[in-house]
């Protein structure tokens, strides 16, 4: 039994409910998903179509769906997350049988009236389920080999099947978000030394061998590492991407070119300018002043989850929180440093900013997971 069950005689009920919500957090979020609106409106040359206006519609269902699932008491959410985290998986393998095709990669399942990414379910249902695991093992156990292991093959099978369709920035997420959660949980730093000394030792490895006898990746490999390197030695072809974005943000300057002034992203220079590249659209229009007010907000949203994990007592809910506000870290800052060219171009929307329908309900969900966390400890 759970702290909160204990102690379920404070749990708030009724219209308390609604006035125990982290109402700064709603405000933040509503505020992060302007900036989206308004760059989808800016991208679009100045219409509502067709992006703006159905981002406008999944944002009202998605705050919808966060008022719902913070209305239900937390200890449910603990108690169904292992179902949860099975469904992701079920997802996951129905879109190596059933899913749907688009820009080369097999990621998401039609609907009919929208088209869901079971990889982007996943992200949360993994910090779920690795929170209630974490819960349910007694703290003595959580750096033993055994019980290290589980929640290791918990992250690989769903980081697995992404990998197959192709997805590089969701497989990376997963595995730092299920990481985040272990580590958080008390797992010992020994266990991620080693793993962190593996994997700059496979680096170094990768980048001995070229020329050998015994070369670690095919020559093209090799070449797509030379130009995340340096973009221009094919700025028409793999370096494309990352050089028009470059462009857009040095042209933006200190307070940017002015709403919908983009050259670059008016003129269709800059790629995926609604989707994934979208945070150097918002740099070009509004420069350094805009960007580090997004920012801001994305970082105010961390340090309030931060806050309210810190202080709840029950162990679910903090991990749950944290894992959750790490997800939404990585999201960012893998977006970010993706399209600055501090990290290769990997497909990472921009949270709450970027168009789709399935990142920001997901998201929401979420954080009505935060919500809930937040309205039921015990005061």
């Amino acid at each position: 039994m759970s702290y909160l069950e204990h102690n379920a005689k404070y749990v708030p009920t009724g219209f308390r409910k609604l006035v125990y919500l982290n109402w700064p957090v709603i405000l933040l979020l509503s505020a992060v998903a302007s900036f989206g609106f308004l760059m989808l409106y800016s991208v679009a040359g100045g219409s509502v179509t067709p992006w703006m206006e159905p981002q406008v519609k999944r944002f009202g269902l998605g705050m919808t769906l966060m008022l719902i699932v913070a209305m239900v008491p937390i200890w449910f959410w603990r108690n169904v997350a292992g179902l949860a985290f099975v469904v992701s998986l079920m997802l996951l393998l129905a879109v190596e049988f059933f899913g749907s095709v688009g820009m080369g990669a097999q990621r998401w399942i039609d609907l009919g009236f929208m088209r869901l990414q079971p990889s982007e379910l996943t992200k949360i249902t993994l910090v779920m389920f690795l929170a209630a695991y974490y819960d349910w093992l007694p703290s003595g156990k959580t750096s033993r080999p055994f019980w290290v292991l589980l929640p290791v093959l918990f992250i690989l099978i769903p980081t697995y099947m992404v990998l197959r369709q192709p997805d590089l920035g969701t497989a990376i997420l997963l595995l730092l978000g299920g990481s985040t959660v272990m580590f958080l949980a008390g797992v010992h730093w020994a266990y991620f030394a080693t793993v962190i000394a593996a994997g700059v030792g496979g680096i170094v490895a990768v980048f001995e061998s070229r020329g050998t006898t015994w070369q670690l990746l095919k020559d093209y490999q090799f070449r797509r590492i030379d130009t995340f390197i340096d973009p221009s030695n094919d700025p028409l072809g793999a370096g494309y991407h990352i050089t028009q974005a470059k462009i857009a943000l040095g042209s933006g300057g200190l307070t940017g070119r002015g709403f919908m002034q983009g050259t670059q992203s008016r003129l269709n220079f800059l790629p995926e300018k609604h989707t994934d590249f979208i945070f150097t659209t918002l740099a070009e229009e509004f420069g350094f002043v805009g960007a580090a007010a997004l920012l801001t907000l994305y970082l105010l949203i961390i340090l309030f989850c931060v806050v309210t994990a810190i202080t709840n007592r029950d162990r679910f809910s903090s991990l749950l929180t944290l894992g959750i506000a790490m997800t939404f870290f990585l999201f960012f800052a893998v977006n970010m440093a993706m399209v600055t060219g501090l990290a290769p171009v990997v497909g990472v929307p921009l949270p709450l900013v970027s168009y789709g329908g399935s990142a920001m309900l997901v998201l929401l969900v979420a954080f009505g997971l935060v919500q809930s966390a937040h309205v039921h400890k015990p005061r």
